[in-house]
C-alpha cells in the first residue's frame, strides 16, 4: 500500500525547484517537535546516501520521500540537500514497513510487535492497520481491544502528521496540529478547511498574516464573509491583550479594513452577521464587545452597585473592639485606619487602597481580627502565587490564588475546565478579602463576583497607582472612580516607613518628583550610574552573582532583575541569556533543551507566561494532584527528560511536567518586565534604568518597579532615564465601560 502524506488541496501556490531528491529515509538524525525541523539520512536507488535538512515533521525510517530544494555546502557537515517542500509515502514493502513501525512512530508498537505484524500481513500491514484494524487480533498476543487501540493510534498519528505537514508548509508552528487534533478530533482537517481562521483564537493565537495566507490557498476570497468576520473578531481579540474590553465601532471597522485591505462597507455587513450569530454585542452605535466580555462587564457592574448599597448592622461597641485589637497587635491606628475597620464592619463591599508605608497591611490585619471577633469565616486570596504567599506571610494566615479559591478544575457534566465556584456553588465564606486588585481584569473579577455568597462581605485591597492588569479592563480604577463604592484611601506615611528610601522614593515618583539617586549602599535604595548598555549588563550580572549574595547575604531566589522592556540589550530576552550564563552556566550534569529563542537548562528560573488550565501538577512527596498553572507563576526547572520529551518545573511544592511542544508557555525569569512582576515582592530588586521605548518608560512603570522591593532597590543605568520616566505620566487609554455603567446605573 502507498499512502501519500500530504493533501492535494493544500498544494496550491507551493513553489517548485529543478532539484529533487528521492529515496527512502534510512535514519532520523535529528527532529525538533516545535518547528518540524529535521536532519535525515536518505538512501537513493543507486545506493548513495545523502543528508537532507528542512521542515519535515515527524519523519520515520522506511518512508519514501520526494523532496524539492537545492544542494548546499555546509562548512562542518559537507554537502547536504536543503528541503523546501516534500511529499512522503508510507513504506510499501515489508522490510521498510518493519523499520517504520519499529521506530516507535506508533505508541505501544515496538520492534517485537512490529515484526509479528509484518510476518503476518507482509506488504499489507499498514493497509490492515488503517482499514481493517480488527484483523490485528489475528496476531498472537494482540487482543481485540489492543488491536482496536493500535488502529486508532495509527489513524490519529496519520491525521496528526498530515496536519503538521500543513502547518510547516504554510510557515505555521507544527505545535498547532496537536491542539487542533485534541480540540476537534478526527474532524480537525475538515474544521480547518471550513474555517482556517479558527487558528487565530485561543488556544492557538496564530499570527493573522500566516493564517490568512493559509486561507488564501484554500480559495477563501478577499471579501469572503468568513474572512471579513475573522478580521473583525481578530481585532477585538487582539486588543484584549492591549487591555481593551471593547472597541468603538468607528475604530473597529477602519482597523479591520486596514488589516484585510478591503473597503469598509462589506465589513458593516459582516459585523451585522456577527451580531445575529451572538458572537459580538454592541451598546448603541458605539462600543462593540465580544459577547463574553460584555456579559462580564455588566455582571461586575451590577454586583458592585448592589453590594455598595448594602449597609449592615455593625457589632456592638465597635470602638471597644478596635481598642482591643490595637492592644493585641501593640499598635495605635490612625483615624483613617479606624475608618476602614468600621467601614468593613458596616458594609457588604469596601475598597482599601494606599501606597507603600501607609499602613495598608496593618489595617488588613485589623480587619481580620475584627471579623474574628464577629465570628465570621474569612478567605484570603490574591491574583498570583507570589502575591498570595506574601499575603499569607504578612497576615499570618493562609491565602490562596484566586484560581485556587474558585476551585478551577474539570467539570464532568460539561466536559470542560472551569471554576467550580459560581452562583450555583458559592464560596463557603462570610468574608472574602482580595489583595493586589489592580492586577485583576474584568473576566476574573466577573468570576469572583459570581462566587460571592449573597450574604457575604467582599473587601478589595490594592494600589491604583500601580500598573493595570495584564488582561482587559481597569477594574480597580473604575470601581474607585465610578462613584458610590465605599472606599478608604490611606495616605499618611508612618514614621518608620518614612525612613526608607524605597518608600519615600516611590511617593516622590508618584508626585512627579525625582527620587534621591545616591550611589552609596548605606540605605535601602541606591543608584549605580552606567553610561552604556554593556557596562550596565555587566554590573547587573555582578550584583546578582556576587555583590548582593556575598555582601548583603541575599539569596539568589530573593533577587529579581526588572526592566521595562523585552527587547534591546537591557530587555528581558538579552538579560536572561546573560544572567543564565552567569548564574546557571552549562555543565556536564545539567541537561538542556533549546526551544524557539531560548535555551532551557536544569536549574533555570522560569515563568509561566499564559494560563494553562489543562496542565497537571502533583504535590511533591504526596499523592495530591491538580490542574492548572497560571500566567506569572515562577518556578525552577527540576529535570529535563530528553528521551521522554518532558521538562519538569518545580513551583514551590508542586511539580508540573511540560511536553517539549508546550515549552512556548515558559520563559526564563532571571529578568522580568515590570509588568510581569506585579503582585510580587523581593528582598532585592535590581532595576535596569536604560533607554527604551517611550510608551514603556513611564512614571507608573517606575513606581511599580520601586514598590516590588522590600529591603533593597538598586537602580543601574542613567539618571536622565529615571528623570524622563518620572516626567512621563502618560497612561495608555483602555476602552472599558465599567466606570460608565457604575456612574449611570445602566
Amino acid at each position: 500500500m502507498e499512502s501519500l502524506i500530504g493533501w492535494s488541496w493544500f498544494t496550491k501556490g507551493c513553489r517548485t525547484t529543478d532539484e529533487i531528491l528521492e529515496g527512502v529515509i534510512q535514519a532520523v538524525v535529528y527532529a525538533n517537535e516545535e518547528t518540524g525541523w529535521a536532519v535525515l539520512r536518505v538512501g537513493c536507488e543507486d545506493g548513495s546516501l545523502h543528508t537532507a535538512v528542512g521542515h519535515i515533521p515527524s519523519p520515520a525510517p522506511g518512508e519514501t520521500i520526494s523532496a524539492r530544494g537545492r544542494w548546499t555546502q555546509h562548512p562542518a557537515h559537507g554537502t547536504q540537500f536543503t528541503v523546501r517542500s516534500a511529499d512522503r509515502l508510507l513504506p510499501s514493502d515489508a522490510s521498510a514497513i518493519l523499520e517504520y513501525l519499529a521506530s516507535g512512530i506508533i505508541q505501544g508498537v515496538g520492534r517485537a510487535t512490529a515484526r509479528l505484524l509484518v510476518e503476518r500481513f507482509g506488504n499489507e500491514t499498514l493497509d490492515v492497520m488503517e482499514h481493517h484494524p480488527q484483523r490485528l487480533s489475528e496476531v498472537r498476543g494482540i487482543t481485540p481491544k489492543r488491536a482496536e487501540s493500535i488502529g486508532a493510534l495509527f489513524a490519529r498519528q496519520t491525521a496528526l502528521r498530515r496536519l503538521m505537514e500543513l502547518m510547516v508548509r504554510h510557515e505555521l508552528s507544527p505545535a498547532y496540529a496537536a491542539e487542533l487534533a485534541k480540540r476537534f478530533g478526527p474532524d480537525a482537517a475538515g474544521q480547518l478547511r471550513d474555517d482556517p481562521y479558527v487558528l487565530l483564537y485561543e488556544p492557538f493565537s496564530a499570527p493573522f498574516s500566516q493564517v490568512d495566507r493559509l486561507a488564501g490557498t484554500l480559495d477563501v476570497g478577499d471579501r469572503d464573509t468568513v474572512r471579513l468576520k475573522a478580521g473583525l473578531l481578530y481585532e477585538l481579540y487582539y486588543n484584549l491583550d492591549q487591555g481593551h474590553v471593547y472597541l468603538p465601532r468607528e475604530k473597529l471597522i477602519p482597523a479591520a479594513a486596514e488589516l484585510l485591505e478591503v473597503e469598509e462597507d462589506p465589513l458593516e455587513d459582516a459585523l451585522q452577521d456577527l451580531f445575529c450569530e451572538g458572537r459580538v454585542v454592541a451598546r448603541g452605535d458605539g462600543p462593540v464587545y465580544l459577547t463574553h466580555l460584555y456579559d462580564a462587564e455588566r455582571n461586575v457592574a451590577e454586583f458592585i452597585q448592589s453590594r455598595s448599597a448594602q449597609v449592615l448592622p455593625p457589632p456592638r461597641d465597635i470602638d471597644g473592639i478596635i481598642g482591643r485589637i490595637e492592644a493585641e497587635l501593640s499598635i495605635r491606628y490612625a483615624d483613617s485606619q479606624k475608618n476602614a475597620i468600621v467601614m468593613a464592619a458596616e458594609r457588604s463591599l469596601m475598597v482599601l487602597t494606599g501606597g507603600p508605608g501607609t499602613g495598608k497591611t496593618t489595617t488588613v490585619r485589623g480587619l481580620l481580627r475584627l471579623f474574628d471577633w464577629m465570628g465570621l469565616k474569612v478567605l484570603l486570596a490574591a491574583p498570583t502565587g507570589r502575591a498570595a504567599k506574601r499575603m499569607s506571610e504578612l497576615c499570618g494566615r493562609e491565602a490562596s490564588t484566586i484560581h485556587r479559591l474558585l476551585e478551577f478544575g474539570y467539570d464532568p457534566a460539561k466536559g470542560t475546565m472551569r471554576f467550580q465556584r459560581d452562583e450555583e456553588n458559592p464560596l463557603n465564606a462570610d468574608v472574602v478579602v482580595l489583595d493586589e486588585v489592580s492586577m485583576v481584569d474584568i473576566l476574573l473579577m466577573d468570576c469572583v463576583a459570581r462566587a460571592i455568597p449573597e450574604d457575604a462581605r467582599l473587601v478589595l485591597v490594592g494600589d491604583p497607582d500601580q500598573l493595570p492588569a495584564v488582561g482587559p479592563g481597569t477594574v480597580l480604577e473604575d470601581v474607585l472612580s465610578g462613584g458610590g463604592t465605599p472606599a478608604v484611601r490611606l495616605t499618611e506615611i508612618f514614621r518608620q516607613a518614612a525612613e526608607s528610601r524605597i518608600v519615600t522614593g516611590a511617593h516622590s515618583v508618584n508626585r512627579g518628583e525625582l527620587p534621591a539617586l545616591q550611589n552609596d549602599n548605606q540605605k535601602d535604595l541606591f543608584f549605580l550610574r552606567r553610561r552604556d548598555m554593556l557596562s550596565a549588563v555587566e554590573t547587573i550580572k555582578e550584583l546578582c552573582a556576587t555583590r548582593l549574595p556575598d555582601k548583603l547575604g541575599i539569596e539568589l531566589e530573593q533577587i529579581q532583575v526588572l526592566t521595562p522592556t523585552r527587547r534591546g540589550p537591557c530587555g528581558t530576552i538579552s538579560l536572561n541569556k546573560a544572567l543564565q550564563e552567569t548564574l546557571n552556566p552549562a555543565a556536564e550534569h545539567k541537561l538542556e533543551k533549546r526551544f524557539g529563542e531560548f535555551l532551557y537548562r536544569e536549574g533555570d528560573r522560569v515563568m509561566q507566561v499564559r494560563n494553562n488550565y489543562d496542565l497537571i501538577w502533583r504535590q511533591d512527596g504526596t499523592a495530591q494532584a491538580g490542574m492548572g498553572i497560571f500566567n506569572g507563576e515562577i518556578g525552577v526547572i527540576a529535570e529535563i527528560d530528553l528521551k521522554g520529551s518532558l521538562l519538569t518545573v518545580r513551583y514551590d511544592d508542586r511539580l508540573a511536567e511540560y511536553p517539549f511542544d508546550a515549552l512556548g508557555e515558559l520563559e526564563p525569569a532571571y529578568a522580568l518586565t515590570v509588568h510581569k512582576a506585579q503582585g510580587s515582592e523581593y528582598r532585592a530588586v535590581v532595576l535596569a534604568a536604560m533607554p527604551g521605548p517611550q510608551k514603556l518608560m513611564t512614571r507608573r512603570v517606575l513606581y511599580t518597579a520601586i514598590t516590588r522591593a522590600r529591603d533593597w532597590l538598586i537602580m543601574v543605568g542613567q539618571d536622565d532615564v529615571v528623570a524622563a520616566m518620572v516626567q512621563n505620566d502618560k497612561r495608555l487609554r483602555r476602552y472599558s465601560g465599567l466606570k460608565g455603567l457604575l456612574e449611570t446605573n445602566e
